[in-house]
């Protein structure tokens, strides 16, 4: 079975350029003398018959609970004949350039090939047979999930491409929490010395600069009037002075210098054993728009009594204000992080009858690739089987390659 091909989008333009190859059945030289299109009828165990006079032979891929073999069965007219006396090599070429080879050897009432068909069950198929000093041979299509987008459909299309290769797997945790101010940039000012308050000079959240002057006061003691200032750069968060109050050792303002502040993320039991100081994390706000790159500092040494959860706390830069104590916040951490000698874009994987597929783009022709995955990040995961190196594969809009190699109506013809 061909494919026939083009992405059949609601633009017209898509459609243009896309051709379908010839599917008809090729007969090999020599003493094949099969009429066209007899390779398409199929036979008692459901496989491909062959034809060339009485001898025909019938081909299988058999799977059903070892790897994919091929199993053929010979006939003499129309009746089984004993597969020893059959000699037959089967030739894959593949998409790409690749050639699978297969020698048969007499296994019951059939020949069985001497390794796996791997997938996709997707190549031009050379047969070659000898029976009785007789010569045979044939060629035809088996094609599946396959299909040929011309350049332009493709570009309007907007799939991209990307080869496969080494990648950094970063293995990640989701946390939420929120926005904290760190005790050590608190500054809790009080009086020197009993008295009372003459003036106050500034207000509640009131920006503030080192020893700007907060209140006056006379003391109880000399008499002399002395004023309190600013510790530190910051805003006055609270405020506990009135002018004409007598005051004594309770703190009379909190001044808060904001311009770090860190997120505190809640680590639950589950997630402990993953989550260690120095890990890099991404701090990002709820509704998306601010992010800020930055590694947990510490985690508490206790646990919260209601949730039973403990506090990673990462340092954020907040010159510019971005990151009000308070506000809810989520945290991607990078709980592990390794170098894998092959891997694809996360976005490139699609579900493809029972396997996780890509789609190898070799010329203007797009053809699935059943892969084996090993470990997964937050945008790369890793081929254990199924791709190459340096193969180029649809990593933008790969859904929409699906979608046309489904309504091609792909098969997996055994």
């Amino acid at each position: 079975m061909h494919i026939i091909i083009g992405l059949f989008f609601s633009v017209a333009v898509l459609m243009a350029g896309c051709e379908s190859p010839p599917g008809a059945v090729v007969i090999e030289e020599g003493t094949a003398r099969a009429a066209e299109g007899q390779a398409d009828a199929e036979g008692p165990h459901g496989g491909k018959l062959l034809h060339d006079g009485d001898f025909a032979l019938e081909v299988t891929i058999f799977e059903t609970g070892v790897q994919p073999e091929y199993r053929v069965y010979p006939y003499l007219n129309d009746r089984p004949l004993p597969p020893e006396g059959v000699s037959l090599m089967i030739e894959l070429a593949r998409l790409g350039g690749d050639v699978d080879r297969f020698a048969f050897s007499p296994q019951g009432n059939y020949l069985v090939g001497n390794g796996r068909v791997r997938e996709p069950h997707s190549f031009d198929v050379r047969v070659r047979a000898e029976h009785v000093d007789q010569d045979y041979a044939w060629a035809y299509e088996s094609y599946e999930g396959r299909t040929t987008i011309a350049p332009a459909a493709a570009a309007a299309a907007e799939i991209g491409v990307e080869r496969a290769g080494p990648a950094t797997i970063r293995q990640t945790l989701a946390l939420t929490g929120s926005v904290g101010m760190m005790p050590d940039r608190l500054a809790h000012v009080r009086a020197r010395y009993p008295g009372v308050i003459n003036t106050v000079e500034i207000r509640l959240n009131e920006m503030v600069k080192a020893d700007d002057v907060l209140a006056t006061v006379q003391s109880n003691e000399s008499l002399q009037t002395y004023s309190i200032t600013a510790p530190v750069n910051g805003v006055v968060l609270e405020m506990e002075a009135t002018a004409g109050e007598a005051t004594g050792n309770e703190p009379l303002f909190v001044v808060a210098d904001l311009s770090q502040v860190w997120a505190e993320l809640d680590v639950f039991a589950r997630d402990m054993a993953r989550v260690k100081p120095g890990q890099p994390v991404r701090i990002e706000s709820l509704d998306g728009d601010r992010v800020a790159e930055g590694r947990i500092q510490m985690l508490s040494p206790t646990a919260s009594a209601i949730s039973q959860s403990v506090r990673a706390r990462v340092v954020l830069d907040n010159t510019n204000g971005n990151w009000p104590p308070g506000q809810f916040v989520r945290g991607v951490v990078t709980v592990a992080e390794t170098t894998v000698p092959l891997a694809v874009e996360r976005t490139a994987v699609q579900q493809f009858r029972d396997f996780q597929v890509v789609f190898a783009r070799v010329g203007d022709t797009y053809e699935v690739r059943m892969l084996e995955l090993g470990r997964q990040g937050g945008k790369h995961v890793e081929v254990l089987e199924g791709i190459e190196p340096g193969d180029v594969y649809v990593a933008e809009n790969s859904y929409l390659i699906k979608a046309d190699v489904e309504k091609s109506g792909a098969s997996h013809d055994h």
